[in-house]
């Protein structure tokens, strides 16, 4: 099996790095767009509009919204989320090209800095393509592709629902998820240097089962909460664990760069 890699010395930094790579602290989320996204130690793919989902629907019917259903509900979840136009148009676009192919789903495992584990969610037409695309990021940012199952179970599938922290009260949210059989509230992780406006912008998630999902939306529903619910699912690491703030720093620089990736939906992290 694989190993996480270890604390380097050819830089200065205690973190091998290549150096020239410039650190970004906000992390977005990127499946063929980018948008903030809810936090809590995790990136996941965007609630309801994955990018195969917009392929799939034109490909099953047309590039036109009034007579192809299934693509107009996708834009549409698309223009409440504030996706800009041009990335939806260049996503049909590609999606309606001759000869492309189905979308398949793959997972690769990666270790990221300070032992910390991350679970790669890709969507692609071409796995040749994804895998080295993905072999290259990790590389160049310093990670290292762990052996199949070597991550993964520390993660666990559930289904969440995510709600932003300006739209409701903590306590009065908490009280109705756990009453429809929710497992468990999160709140969004704090940072000394976030600013009002990101902190607004972050979300509470709500984490249930299977079974329970569809009775926690129609609480929620009921109470006029306003809500985003996820794509079928998410994995939560089962632990987490703490780093020091480079080592930190240095993962969020490694996700971004791995969200960037036409082919990649998710990255998920057990960084705490």
């Amino acid at each position: 099996m694989g190993s996480p890699p270890n604390a380097p010395t050819p830089f200065p930094s205690k973190y091998q790095r290549i150096p020239r790579y410039v650190r970004m602290r906000t992390i977005t989320v990127v499946i063929i767009f980018k948008r903030e996204r809810y936090g809590h130690s995790i990136l996941s793919v965007w609630a309801g509009v994955p990018a195969k989902s917009l392929a799939e629907s034109v490909k099953k019917g047309s590039p036109n919204t009034i007579s192809n259903t299934a693509l107009a509900a996708v834009l549409e979840k698309a223009k409440e989320l504030d996706v800009p136009k041009e990335i939806l148009d260049r996503n049909i676009k590609k999606a309606s090209e001759k000869g492309q192919e189905a979308y398949i789903e793959k997972i690769y495992e990666v270790y990221g800095y300070g032992g910390v584990s991350m679970v790669v969610e890709v969507s692609t037409d071409k796995i040749n393509r994804s895998v080295a695309a993905v072999r290259e990021v990790v590389k160049d940012y310093g990670g290292k592709m762990a052996d199949p199952g070597s991550v993964m179970f520390k993660f666990r599938r559930v289904r969440v629902v995510n709600v932003k922290v300006t739209n409701v009260d903590k306590d009065h949210l908490l009280a109705i998820a756990l009453d429809a059989g929710a497992e468990d509230v999160i709140e969004p992780p704090l940072y000394e240097d976030d600013t009002e406006e990101e902190r607004s912008e972050s979300y509470y998630k709500i984490v249930s089962a299977s079974e329970n999902y569809a009775e926690i939306l129609s609480k929620l529903r009921e109470d006029g909460m306003k809500f985003e619910p996820d794509n079928g699912s998410e994995l939560l690491p089962m632990t987490t664990i703490e780093v020091d703030d480079e080592a930190m720093e240095l993962n969020k620089e490694l996700m971004s760069k791995l969200l960037e990736l036409d082919d990649v939906d998710a990255v998920y992290t057990d960084q705490q």
